[in-house]
């Protein structure tokens, strides 16, 4: 196997840890949480104390839960997305395309019994129809208002 050849091999970017940009409704940063506005604002060293304890605070859970959690709930993730793409390949996607195939094959069916059974009578009752004239005797119409 050639040493270039990186099929199959995940890397990690530890830079960009969202390259799918999947999380980006998650905006939970000082400035996304809190603002005041103009002509409200907080003495500054109370806004500088809050921005660091939110910060920090947040860091702090967030990597406490991921250390202890983040492996098991990975693991969990993992084995979930394994058994759905599992049923997928081996369930799913042949269930479905067997149930085209037979569908296909009712299709003609179907359109077979209608080209031979029902176009011919639809296609008399049109030529009937079709032969019909229709007259009007008696009072003439009623006129059509106009619009205003």
């Amino acid at each position: 196997m050639d040493d270039d050849d990186d099929r199959g091999k995940a890397k990690v970017d530890l830079e960009i840890r969202d390259a799918n940009e999947i999380n980006t409704h998650l905006q939970v940063e000082f400035e996304d949480v809190f603002a005041e506005p103009y002509g409200t604002h907080s003495v500054e060293c109370i806004w500088k104390v809050t921005f660091i304890c939110y910060r920090c605070t947040k860091t702090c859970c967030y990597n406490l839960c991921a250390i202890f959690t983040g492996v098991f709930v990975a693991f969990y993730w993992g084995m979930e997305f394994a058994f759905l793409t599992y049923t997928h390949v081996w369930c799913c996607t042949p269930g479905m395309r067997m149930f085209i195939i037979q569908c296909n094959q009712c299709q003609k069916c179907f359109g077979t019994v209608i080209n031979c059974f029902l176009a011919p009578v639809c296609e008399s009752c049109g030529l009937f129809f079709s032969n019909i004239a229709v007259s009007h005797h008696g009072a003439p119409p009623l006129p059509i208002p106009e619009k205003k």
